[in-house]
């Protein structure tokens, strides 16, 4: 899907066929902060039955709502789908390298998100590529019936 980087704009049906398609997501920036808004998307996906892998290198070896938090992508161990992202811009590229490193199929980036480098990067190891958007808001919008 090449246009997503110069438009930012989604077929719904592309959407869906994303949150559908994905069971296994990590979700990088997660907080045990119930006010943030990575805690709050990581509850509403795991409601709706998706399992969702925390990742973030301060809460390495704890808990976010059950589930062990892992320092990398790379020390998750497990297949991943989906690798869903709450960091600043200009950090992504890193988490994308990651993302292709382990075999995921799909990177999304969170609300506000956006570097096209990593995306067109993202694009040609052959993974789709979301940004500035939101899966919780997507699967509201789209009235998904998982879980």
């Amino acid at each position: 899907m090449t246009g997503a980087v110069a438009s930012l704009k989604y077929a719904d049906e592309e959407i869906r066929d994303i949150l559908e398609e994905v069971s296994v997501i990590a979700l990088v920036g997660a907080s045990p902060n119930p006010e943030r808004p990575s805690y709050t998307v990581m509850k509403y996906l795991l409601h709706k039955g998706y399992r969702v892998i925390p990742v973030n290198p301060n809460e390495a070896g704890k808990e976010i709502l059950g589930e062990e938090v892992f320092a990398s992508l790379a020390d998750i161990g497990e297949p991943v789908d989906m690798v869903d992202i709450f960091r600043r811009s200009e950090t992504v590229m890193e988490v994308v390298e990651q993302a292709i490193e382990i075999g995921a199929r799909v990177v999304w980036m969170q609300l506000d998100v956006v570097n096209e480098e990593a995306a067109a990067k993202a694009e040609e190891a052959g993974l789709r590529v979301v940004m500035d958007r939101c899966p919780k808001i997507e699967y509201e919008r789209l009235r998904l019936g998982r879980g």
